[in-house]
């Protein structure tokens, strides 16, 4: 007779699918600081107060120590740039070229004297993202450098209006990168890909992919005209942004599953060349996880669900926009909210604070084991494509084999 697992108990701020996802597995809620099995925890906790605790052998929490190396945006550029230095600094060429993965980036102010040469050099339409900010708060493009010489005088003047910062004395930091102006297009809109990445160790390094995600959609036709620069209805894909426009669809919420749009692109492309895509954004995933690995503070007790966005331009190359160390749990529609949950499901299984995998798995549920100390392939017995991203979860609820 199997021996009974004890109740887990938990602890988060969170009151969105993360929630539903615990309660229903049956663990309880409990509001004490040092007394849980499991918190799913805020990054500003992290920051503030584990370095303050000892934890347990068998506790487990959702954030890595130092987690901005990979998702504040300035350090993200920083490290791909050092690993691209060193593989070149070692002959190692090709694998250099590899790392081409995100746009040319420069931080403001402090790399401002380079960006204005680069700028004189090759002009463009550039995009400007405060470094620490989500949901689209404070982004704007630009194509004429006298808009920067605005920002810099009004570090203020692009952000929402209801925000309540008090005026800074010198301008926020931003990072400024030029703007991909050929997205690959369905329906004449632009998208980007939200993917789910899960690290369960940096040393080493093991990683698994989410079949599943989305595709957030533009609200408007996009345009390169220079007229229509400043608006974000057709250059911002963040839901936050989206949902604010005239006619929103919010039975869609904006948003396409993963699978109907590699559906929609073999179809136009055919599968070979939709699965060369596709491997290579996981490929980029593991490359960005490869160069913060020897940065990222190692700890057993944590994990990491990280929200990756990726733009394919209509060259079919895949661009590492951010990567997000708290994706929104939210849901805004009845399928977002279930894939979600079942995304969820199959992370705390993975995490298995509950003893139940043998622990040599190479997928669970709908994530598939990509690094492990090494490139981990499918078994083409399996799985006969490069990678398994983008296709079908099958689940034993709904009628698959």
């Amino acid at each position: 007779m199997p021996r009974r697992r004890p109740t887990i108990k938990f602890r988060t701020s969170f009151a969105n699918t993360i929630y539903d996802v615990m309660t229903a597995r049956g663990w309880k809620e409990t509001d004490s600081d040092t007394d849980w099995d499991f918190h799913w925890a805020e990054r500003e906790w992290v920051y503030e107060v584990f370095d303050t605790m000892h934890l347990e052998p068998h506790q487990r929490l959702n954030h890595f120590r130092n987690g901005r190396e990979l998702c504040r945006k300035d350090l993200l550029v920083k490290n791909l740039k050092r690993m691209k230095r060193g593989l070149q600094r070692d002959g190692q060429v090709d694998q250099a070229k590899a790392y081409d993965f995100m746009p040319l980036s420069f931080v403001l102010p402090r790399e401002y004297a380079m960006f204005v040469e680069e700028f004189k050099r090759s002009g463009g339409v550039w995009i400007m993202k405060p470094i620490g900010s989500a949901q689209g708060r404070g982004i704007f493009l630009f194509s004429r450098l006298s808009e920067i010489s605005e920002w810099r005088t009004d570090p203020y003047r692009h952000l929402n209006k209801d925000d309540k910062d008090p005026p800074r004395a010198e301008p926020e930091a931003y990072i400024v990168q030029r703007y991909i102006e050929n997205p690959y297009l369905v329906g004449g809109k632009k998208f980007d890909m939200r993917l789910y990445v899960l690290v369960t160790s940096f040393s080493p390094l093991v990683a698994y992919m989410y079949r599943g995600g989305f595709a957030r959609f533009s609200h408007t036709r996009y345009s390169s005209d220079p007229a229509d620069i400043a608006n974000n209805f057709v250059h911002l894909t963040n839901v936050a942004i989206q949902k604010t426009a005239e006619n929103y669809d919010a039975r869609s919420g904006g948003k396409k599953d993963l699978r109907s749009v590699k559906l929609l692109l073999a179809a136009e492309h055919g599968m070979a060349a939709v699965d060369r895509v596709f491997l290579a954004i996981e490929r980029v995933v593991v490359r960005s996880l490869i160069a913060v690995q020897h940065v990222m503070i190692a700890d057993k007790h944590c994990f990491e669900l990280y929200g990756y966005d990726v733009l394919i331009d209509d060259e079919l190359k895949p661009w590492l926009i951010e990567v997000n160390a708290s994706p929104s749990l939210s849901a805004n529609t009845k399928e977002d909210y279930q894939l979600k949950c079942d995304m969820l499901h199959d992370c705390l299984d993975i995490v298995d604070v509950e003893g139940r995998l043998r622990g040599d798995e190479r997928s669970v549920g709908g994530f598939d084991l990509v690094y492990d100390g090494g490139v981990v392939e499918p078994d083409p017995q399996d799985c006969p494509w490069s990678t398994r991203l983008g296709t079908k979860v099958e689940r034993e609820n709904d009628g698959g084999d």
